[in-house]
């Protein structure tokens, strides 16, 4: 996971966001409430919600932001990871501690993870996926 989280206020606008976004060189951004996480804003959402619908850039972040925020415990695994954002149609993923964001898990941190292996153990990983996406067909 990513931990460089980087925050915004519901009431920021989204010009603040992207300019937010831009010099932190990221691509996400979890929105708050009263300093409690709420929902996030993503590269994706600006295209969707924002450029493809013409919202002015004062508009405020909580009104494209996606909610609720789906998150997942530091102490699960890559795969529960990856089988969550399978589920939920999303490519990035807060992770929740004690009611504070800590991190963030991509399509792209699980991408860069696979490919660090060996063949044999990439040979191994893509059996265990074959072998799981099997037993949910059965």
């Amino acid at each position: 996971m990513s931990k460089n989280v980087s925050t915004v206020d519901k009431s920021t606008s989204l010009q603040q966001t992207a300019l937010s976004m831009r010099k932190s060189n990221i691509g996400c951004v979890i929105v708050t409430e009263d300093a409690k996480p709420v929902g996030i804003v993503t590269e994706r959402d600006f295209v969707i919600k924002v450029a493809a619908e013409g919202r002015p850039l004062f508009t405020d972040i909580y009104e494209v932001m996606s909610s609720p925020l789906i998150t997942i415990n530091p102490e699960e695994t890559v795969w529960e990871a990856a089988e969550m954002m399978k589920e939920k149609g999303i490519h990035k993923l807060a992770v929740k501690k004690n009611e504070q964001i800590v991190g963030i898990v991509t399509t792209t941190d699980i991408v860069r993870i696979a490919s660090l292996g060996s063949d044999s153990q990439m040979h191994k990983i893509c059996d265990d996926i074959l072998l799981r996406m099997k037993d949910e067909t059965l």
